[in-house]
């Protein structure tokens, strides 16, 4: 297999053209013969165009590659190496959502034929891989795994906005069925990762280290979430308690924030869901999840004290949130906590103004019915700075109490200003 796809007698597709597949597909063109796949016509549109539709891409990213961009199945048949890049999400019950990892999955196996691979990246809870989305693989093909294709597991390792750290710079775990497939798999990704591959035993045991890599994250942001909202009823800075801890050689350096997006505030929940069904009930991952999931609500509880305690009329207020993207410098607004901000404030009969210079308005609008004002306007009784976008970081004091009324609010949410420099008719809060 390899030496057909380096001879490029034989095509690698990528299915999925998000976030993770777009740059994986673009990094593979560059090596070999490869077919973009993408349900979403406009997108598919976009990158014919040579145009990243996430904005984390420039136009020089897709010159120099063998590819071709489509929305077409039937094109899928042209293939024999298929990576599955789909996002994997939960639901409103925050149970998960296998639907795009399913319908990909029929769609890669009505274009399987003897001989090929399907190597899954999208993040799943351990088993899922051979227990879901094998049969579907094989009930669409009418082939046997392992014995008539092989199938295999490299998941996903990036880092949206990350600059210094593309796809092809961070090492790759990858399993396969068997010690032929682990091979050919490994053989294929080390053309493009360039510290190389970890060969992991199984599938389940690649499947279960992607899933405990943002599980572990999520825990220790939890813990300074919660370090957060106890020293601030204690009156403590917790940004000055964490850096002279930090002064220890071996204390860990995490920040209290929002924790969304499409990785730490999703993927607890598919190991929970896998646990739960072996019959564990997780005490210490579900509890880290409750608190990381509370901190909208708490941020948006606090700054109603502060009004109330100001003499605000809660329903006169106007609020204005700067940034609704799930992290700094990305267009990404896949579970932004800081919607649940917003929808907490305006619980309280608060009018909102949301600008993000990041975030599309469309998909602003589209995902979550609210309007992203293009303009900073002014006579805000408070401002929430909830995403450290590099163009707020220039925003002083006097640029602050220039758009707010008297008595003003500057709420911190990521501590990107100098406390002393924001304090005086200002006043200045970080979680």
């Amino acid at each position: 297999m390899f030496k057909q796809l380096q001879d490029k007698k034989k095509t690698l597709a990528v299915v999925g053209l998000g976030y993770v597949g777009l740059p994986v597909a673009l990094a593979f063109a560059r090596k070999f013969r490869v077919l973009g796949f993408d349900i979403n016509e406009n997108r598919v549109a976009l990158m014919q165009a040579g145009q990243d539709p996430s904005q984390e891409l420039s136009p020089e990213a897709f010159e120099g590659t063998d590819i071709r961009f489509t929305a077409n199945p039937e094109d899928l048949k042209q293939a024999h190496f298929f990576i599955v890049a789909v996002p994997t999400d939960v639901d409103a019950h925050k149970v998960p959502d296998l639907t795009p990892l399913k319908k990909s999955s029929a769609s890669v196996g009505r274009a399987l034929k003897r001989g090929d691979y399907v190597v899954y990246e999208s993040t799943v809870y351990p088993g899922c891989t051979e227990e879901d989305c094998l049969p579907i693989l094989e009930a669409e093909s009418g082939l046997h795994g392992v014995k008539d294709f092989k199938i295999g597991y490299s998941p996903e390792r990036i880092s949206p906005g990350d600059k210094t750290r593309s796809v092809t710079d961070i090492l790759k775990i990858v399993a396969g069925c068997d010690e032929e497939a682990l091979e050919n798999i490994a053989r294929v990704y080390e053309q493009i990762i360039k510290p190389g591959v970890y060969k992991a035993s199984t599938i389940k045991v690649a499947e279960a280290a992607k899933v405990i890599e943002n599980t572990q994250r999520d825990l220790n942001i939890s813990l300074v979430n919660e370090l957060a909202i106890i020293f601030d009823r204690m009156d403590i800075d917790t940004k000055e308690v964490l850096a002279a801890a930090g002064t220890k050689w071996n204390f860990l350096p995490y920040s209290p924030g929002l924790v969304g997006g499409h990785c730490i505030g999703v993927d607890p929940y598919y190991l929970l869901h896998k646990s739960k069904q072996m019959g564990y009930d997780p005490e210490v991952i579900l509890s880290g999840r409750r608190v990381n999931d509370g901190m909208p609500a708490f941020v948006a509880k606090r700054l109603v004290q502060m009004l109330t305690q100001k003499g605000k009329n809660l329903s006169k207020s106007k609020v204005l949130v700067l940034g609704i993207t799930f992290k700094e410098n990305v267009a990404d607004i896949r579970n932004s906590k800081v919607v649940e901000v917003v929808r907490e404030l305006m619980d309280y009969s608060i009018h909102v103004h949301v600008h993000d210079p990041h975030a599309s308005p469309n998909e602003v609008a589209h995902e979550y019915k609210l309007t992203l004002q293009d303009e900073i306007s002014s006579g805000y009784d408070a401002v929430i700075v909830a995403v450290a976008h590099r163009e707020f970081e220039g925003f002083d004091h006097a640029y602050y109490t220039k758009i707010m009324k008297d008595n003003p609010i500057l709420l911190d949410i990521k501590g990107i200003y100098d406390k002393k420099l924001m304090n005086g008719t200002l006043t200045y809060w970080r979680l």
